[in-house]
C-alpha cells in the first residue's frame, strides 16, 4: 500500500502531523504538503511561476504551492510511483455544503481522484484541533474500512468529524452536500496610506440543512462522509437550454 498525504493548512499543521501518524503501519507513506496555509483556494494550479520542493527535517515535503499543486506535482514528476490512495486533511474546521467549492482540503483530495486514484478528504467541525488524536483515529478507521472494500475503482469523499473524544464510536452517515446563504458582505477597512482594504466576510448560515445534509448530520453528532463527483453539467437543464438557445445536441 502507498500513500500520498497532503493538505491545506500547511506542512507544519497538526492535522496533517496527526493524520500520518494514524496512518502508520498501513504502507508507504508520502507528504508533499504546502509551504504555506492555503486555505480557500479551491482547485487551483500555480501557472505563473515555477514551484520549489523542499524537506522538512522530519522528511516531509513541501512545495510553495496550492494544495492541488502538491497533488499535481507529485503524481506528474514527483514520485517515482503511483499511489494507492491520496488523502488530505485534517482540515482546521468543517468543509461541508458550499464551502468544498473553495476547500483546498478538498481540492487536494480532487485532484488525486482527477488522477483515477481513490481520494478522501478529512476536516473536523470546529477549529483549534480540539479531540484531534480522536478525530485522526477515527479517519485511520475509515481509511482501513475504506482500504479492505478494494481500491479497484477511483472514488471521492468528503469526511466531516465532530470535535469529541468518542468520535470514532459515532455513527457514521452517508450523506448529500447541504447548501448555506450567500455570504455575509466584505468587511472594509482603510490601511495606513488611507487606501480602502476588503476582508472576504463570513460564509453564510446553513439554508438547506435538513436530514440527510452533511449539515444535520455532524450536527446530530455524527460523522459525514459525501461522496462527491467533479461532473458540473446541468444534465436535468440540457433540454431546455437546447429550446431556448436553439441549439442542437
Amino acid at each position: 500500500m502507498r500513500i500520498l498525504i497532503a493538505n491545506d493548512d500547511g506542512y507544519l499543521a497538526p492535522g496533517l502531523h496527526a493524520l500520518v501518524k494514524a496512518c502508520q503501519g498501513l504502507g508507504q507513506i508520502d507528504v508533499i504538503a504546502p509551504e504555506q496555509n492555503a486555505s480557500g483556494t479551491s482547485n487551483a494550479l500555480t501557472l505563473s511561476r515555477p514551484l520549489s520542493v523542499f524537506t522538512a527535517a522530519n522528511g516531509f515535503r513541501y512545495i510553495n504551492g496550492t494544495p492541488s499543486d502538491c497533488v499535481h506535482v507529485a503524481l506528474t514528476g514527483l514520485l517515482d510511483y503511483r499511489p494507492d490512495l491520496v488523502l488530505s486533511g485534517i482540515n482546521n474546521g468543517a468543509n461541508m455544503g458550499d464551502d468544498t467549492l473553495y476547500s483546498g482540503t478538498v481540492a487536494a483530495a480532487t485532484e488525486g481522484f482527477l488522477f483515477g486514484i481513490p481520494s478522501i478528504a478529512f476536516s473536523q467541525v470546529e477549529k483549534g484541533w480540539g479531540e484531534l488524536d480522536a478525530a485522526a483515529a477515527a479517519a485511520r478507521a475509515i481509511v482501513e474500512q475504506v482500504i479492505q472494500g478494494g481500491l479497484d475503482k477511483a472514488f471521492l469523499l468528503n469526511v466531516n468529524m465532530p470535535n469529541r473524544a468518542d468520535v470514532r464510536n459515532l455513527p457514521r452517515r452517508i450523506t448529500r452536500l447541504g447548501r448555506r446563504h450567500a455570504s455575509e458582505p466584505v468587511i472594509r477597512q482603510t490601511n495606513p496610506r488611507g487606501e480602502p482594504i476588503y476582508w472576504i466576510g463570513p460564509a453564510g448560515d446553513a439554508r438547506e440543512a435538513g436530514e440527510g445534509t452533511d449539515f444535520h448530520a455532524t450536527a446530530s453528532g455524527m460523522v459525514s462522509i459525501t461522496p462527491l463527483q467533479v461532473d458540473l453539467t446541468d444534465h436535468a437543464g440540457l433540454p431546455g437550454w437546447h429550446d431556448r438557445l436553439g441549439a442542437s445536441e
